[in-house]
């Protein structure tokens, strides 16, 4: 599955290793490495079983996230152009084969 990123600062988080250790910790940057390297590989949403694969609502109304360690998730969008859609015209994630990564933290609060 192709992987983008909302903005450069994202983006530089998940590939340069020292910068997520720093920011998240060495525990939650090890499953995050795990997570987006999961992602890499699929070859689409449906494959996803690991970090309790979520839908989102509120602020985050139509993505999907994935846990990182406690409260941290990494929250990412439907990115497939055009967007695969079912018939009540949610989006069908078992369909989805690129992402954008919008958010890693805890939103919670």
């Amino acid at each position: 599955m192709d992987i983008l990123f909302k903005d450069r600062r994202l983006e530089r988080l998940c590939r340069e290793e020292k910068k997520m250790v720093r920011e998240l910790g060495a525990s939650v940057a090890k499953k995050l490495k795990a997570r987006l390297k999961d992602l890499s590989a699929a070859n689409h949403m449906g494959e996803i079983k690991t970090g309790r694969p979520h839908l989102l609502t509120g602020n985050f109304s139509g993505c999907m996230a994935l846990d990182l360690g406690g409260l941290i998730r990494l929250v990412f969008e439907a990115a497939d152009d055009p967007l695969p859609f079912r018939s009540d015209n949610s989006i069908d994630w078992f369909k989805v084969t690129r992402v954008r990564v919008v958010f890693i933290g805890d939103y919670h609060g």
